[in-house]
């Protein structure tokens, strides 16, 4: 293998490694988990006065457990969906070369 192939293959895993490492799914699963366990934590035993505003409902358990669930479907999402690195254009075929200043 030449040296040219072995830059361009190292190239392309560093690529799909970069894909792979700000893959959104990670960034929205991750802050949804954090909050959610944030919000589930506040909503476990709440206020007289937090009860009352909502009506008597957990509001606060049951938002942090809705974000925990999403947080790790989005997590799940991205494991067992791994991003593909973006594919390398395919060569152009070789014809007359055009400028911008040439056609009609």
């Amino acid at each position: 293998m030449s040296d040219l192939q072995k830059e361009v293959s190292e190239l392309e895993r560093r690529s799909a490694t970069a894909a792979r490492l700000f893959d959104i799914r990670r960034i929205i699963g991750g802050l949804f988990v954090v909050y959610g366990v944030i919000v589930t934590l506040a909503g476990i035993s709440p206020s007289d006065a937090d009860l009352a505003k909502a009506e008597g409902v957990h509001i606060n358990l049951w938002t942090g457990l809705a974000m925990l669930t999403l947080g790790l479907f989005f997590l799940a999402w991205m494991k067992l969906r791994p991003a593909q690195a973006p594919a390398a254009p395919a060569p152009e075929a070789e014809g007359p070369e055009e400028g911008p200043g040439s056609g009609a």
